[in-house]
């Protein structure tokens, strides 16, 4: 069987690494990505290994890489995916990497440096540039005697701080604090001069005419120049002390005009020549900022697969002779062949005399299981391994739950127009499926919808064919053929008068009546039954012996794929001890009541349906071994054949029971034969090509292929076996009864939906169409699209949720457990990850 029935043969298997020749072999072997390493050195400290240095040497690369990346994050760049999958770099390559690197990050720290103290030193002079032109207007001199006197206007608080005529007869000298403070911080700065001063001070504040960054938080805000003039020492230290409090920036204010006019001229100069420079850093660092961007993906994923392949390299062991690395991996048996021609061209590349070799080596332990999926099958594989992980070479449930599962979905959401939205929505998905924007989403309910895009996607060509056989679409009927049912002829051979008609609103049609009944619909239900009263009586008649059937046929077949496991795993005493006795179990009781279904369907025709017997009261009258002389029988000899089937089931549970630990034990107790010779060396059959059997250990077929699976692999605990098998046949018969109940939910589910959709056109898209007029197709507008909300909100998203949890259920209790245990693991290879530099 291929790999997708059953999980691929896997064996363990030892590499034989030379020591200059490992890192390439690994490397190799993370190209390929088909085998995983095990630890031999569990016990050893991972500061103890012996590539540790190697990997600590990486990770400071990678401490280097994050430094770049955040350069560039805040420079507004975006690091660009690896154009190419390189691959892992040698020994004189990786020093390289490490150098440059190293380079290129102390280029960037020294020249962000630079430009953050350009930039300081910028935003310092031109503020203090502000603060010079703000203040040359409280302390300017009014224009000379004799010249023009403007006409007479109020004072302002833009005059000079004193008047000149009274600054001769002043004793003393007048000085001056200038400086930027932040915009909230100047209230209770005044305030607290004013107080500590004891007013003997001049404080002015003005805004500055442009905004500037706050360094400390990077925030753009406008600063408030403050010019404070005082009169002696001690007043002078107390506002320098506040405004050290409050963090104002406080730059030397010149006494004279001349004065700063030349600072302010000196100040231009100095702001223009910084702007050169700091433009010419500017450049500089987006020269480096390109060198990063260009390289830093490339190097990421190299610096990546080479610290994998030493943290694998740790997990070998050495020789006896330290020339030489022993690694034990699991491998599948198919690729042992191109494992070992990546081992010699590995080695060829390397430059290395001798060749390294893979060899299989026996074991007792079951190996990991490994079933190979693609983009289509991958979704119902998961469904899978979410109950739990096949055993080694155990059946793989996923190929047959590509059909039952959307199958089983679609029983229960059977509607044309919910199972097109659904498709198109799928159709949507697998279509754009590679477009970026789609695969890298962060919202996870997104990537789960879009990883089982293939599953939604049969889920809704499935339910439009179950809406086809219902016919129902939207809740509403469509008449694809015409109806079989005549109510013509039935007012003919009637005699309904215009009273009569009056008086009965509702009318039943007669089959009985020729042509009335003129054949069964060509496909699924006729339309006509959506205008009958007994509509919902007949659906549920209809659709709960379909759930009863179906699920029957689909627990059959669950014990059925049993064969499979048993022949494979050469169990043949399970065929008999197990197998026949679920088969009987299962057939002689609900088998025969799927039987009687069909037999009534077939038997029975309109004309006496009237006297048909009740299936139901039947089968409890078969459990009971009588006979309901109210309840006619269905054939001749039915009450002897139900007695036979009874007691057929009930002598199969001791079989059951007691059969396999019984054979076991005999089995056990009996005496055992000499172990066969181990083949001699030279008529083994050498494992790969190119390989001489010399080089091979020998192992029995049966470790070989179901890795110690056989029944001589351990010694039995019988008391162990006879409660596994009390505990199996009493799920067993127990669960038989239980999980054909439980199919019911086909029936419930199926229904529920169906009148959830007739619900919602009734209370929302049918008022829509009672008004009539222009208004009417104003309100039909919001109608339509209140339905159209509702309809994806709660009958697509929760309705379908529903449907695809209980058919989650019905597989993984009804059908799963009757032959698949799910005690297995992963093999989980070692492989470079595709998108190691996302």
């Amino acid at each position: 069987m291929g790999s997708l029935f059953r999980s691929e043969e896997v064996c363990l298997a030892q590499l034989f690494l030379q020591s200059a020749s490992a890192y390439s072999c690994v490397s190799e072997l993370g190209e390929l990505g088909l085998l995983e390493f095990r630890d031999l050195n569990p016990k050893v400290s991972a500061f103890q290994r012996r590539f540790v240095g190697e990997v600590r040497r990486c990770e400071e690369m990678e401490k280097t890489f994050t430094f770049l990346q955040q350069e560039l994050r805040e420079a507004g760049r975006a690091l660009a995916p690896c154009p190419e999958a390189p691959r892992a770099p040698l020994a004189r390559e990786a020093l390289r990497v490490q150098e440059q690197s190293e380079q290129l990050a102390r280029e960037l720290r020294e020249v962000s440096r630079n430009r953050a103290s350009l930039l300081q030193r910028l935003r310092d002079l031109r503020r203090y540039l502000h603060v010079l032109r703000e203040g040359q207007r409280f302390t300017s001199l009014p224009a000379p005697l004799g010249s023009p006197s403007p006409r007479p206007r109020l004072p302002s608080d833009r005059e000079p701080v004193l008047d000149p005529s009274l600054h001769q007869h002043l004793d003393r000298k007048i000085n001056f604090v200038a400086g930027v403070i932040h915009p909230w911080r100047v209230s209770p700065f005044e305030r607290l001069l004013w107080r500590a001063c004891r007013g003997y001070l001049v404080a002015n504040f003005v805004e500055m005419p442009e905004p500037m960054e706050d360094p400390a938080t990077g925030e753009s805000i406008t600063w408030v120049i403050f010019l404070i003039s005082y009169w002696g020492e001690q007043i002078g230290q107390k506002i320098r002390k506040i405004s050290d409090c409050f963090h104002c920036h406080v730059y030397p204010y010149p006494e004279s005009e001349a004065s700063r006019v030349d600072t302010m001229n000196g100040l231009h100069s100095q702001i223009q020549d910084l702007s050169v420079v700091l433009e010419e850093t500017e450049q500089y660092l987006a020269q480096v900022l390109d060198k990063v961007v260009l390289v830093l993906p490339t190097w990421r994923v190299q610096v990546q697969k080479m610290k994998a392949i030493y943290l694998v390299l740790n997990q070998c062991s050495f020789d006896v002779t330290k020339k030489c690395l022993i690694a034990e991996v699991w491998c599948p048996v198919q690729d042992l062949i191109r494992v070992q021609d990546a081992l010699r061209q590995a080695s060829y590349q390397s430059g290395s005399s001798v060749e390294c070799f893979v060899q299989r080596v026996p074991t007792s332990e079951s190996p990991p299981t490994l079933i190979r999926t693609n983009k289509f099958t991958a979704g119902f594989q998961n469904i899978v391994d979410a109950y739990g992980v096949a055993s080694y070479q155990e059946v793989n449930p996923a190929p047959y739950t590509i059909i039952t599962f959307p199958f089983i979905f679609a029983i229960m959401f059977g509607d044309v127009g919910h199972g097109l939205l659904m498709f198109l929505f799928a159709l949507w998905m697998v279509l754009n499926e590679k477009s970026p924007s789609l695969r890298k989403a962060t919202n996870e309910i997104w990537l789960m919808f879009f990883e089982g895009r293939y599953l939604i996607l049969l889920m809704g060509a499935f339910s439009i064919y179950t809406g086809f056989i219902y016919n129902e679409c939207f809740s509403k009927a469509t008449a694809i053929f015409p109806s079989a049912w005549s109510v013509a002829t039935m007012a003919n051979h009637s005699s309904w008068s215009s009273a009569y008609l009056a008086t009965h609103p509702f009318l039943t049609l007669n089959p009985n009546i020729t042509g009335v009944f003129q054949g069964p619909y060509p496909f699924g239900i006729d339309p006509i039954w959506s205008l009958a009263t007994n509509h919902l009586n007949f659906l549920n008649s209809f659709k709960m012996k379909m759930s009863v059937v179906l699920g029957i046929v689909h627990m059959g077949f669950g014990v059925t794929l049993g064969v499979f496991n048993h022949v494979h795993f050469q169990q043949w005493h399970r065929l008999v001890l197990e197998l026949l006795p679920e088969m009987i179990f299962l057939l002689a009781l609900f088998g025969y009541l799927v039987f009687l279904i069909f037999y009534k369907w077939i038997k029975f025709s309109v004309a006496d349906s009237m006297v048909a017997p009740s299936i139901l009261i039947h089968f409890i009258d078969m459990f009971l071994f009588t006979s309901n002389p109210g309840n006619l029988p269905l054939y001749q000899g039915q009450v002897a054949v139900q007695m036979v089937l009874v007691v057929l089931a009930l002598a199969s549970v001791p079989v059951l029971l007691l059969g396999t630990p019984l054979y076991l034990w005999c089995r056990q107790r009996a005496p055992r034969s000499s172990p066969p010779a181990l083949v001699a060396t030279g008529e083994q059959e050498p494992l790969l090509e190119g390989q001489d059997a010399g080089n091979s250990v020998n192992t029995t077929k049966e470790d070989v292929e179901s890795g110690g699976r056989g029944p001589d692999a351990e010694h039995l605990d019988m008391s162990q076996v006879f409660m596994h098998q009390a505990i199996h046949t009493i799920e067993y018969c127990l669960g038989c009864v239980s999980n054909t109940a439980s199919y019911l939910r086909l029936w419930a589910l199926s229904l529920a939906h169906a009148q959830l959709s007739e619900v919602l056109w009734t209370m929302v898209m049918r008022q829509g169409f009672v008004a009539l007029g222009y208004a009417g197709g104003l309100v039909l507008v919001p109608v339509f699209a209140a339905f159209a909300v509702l309809t994806v909100a709660i009958l697509l998203v929760m309705e379908g949720l529903s449907a695809f949890l209980h058919a989650l259920r019905l597989h993984w209790v009804e059908f799963q457990n009757k032959f698949y245990s799910g005690a297995g693991y992963k093999l989980c290879p070692f492989a470079f990850a595709p998108d190691v530099c996302e």
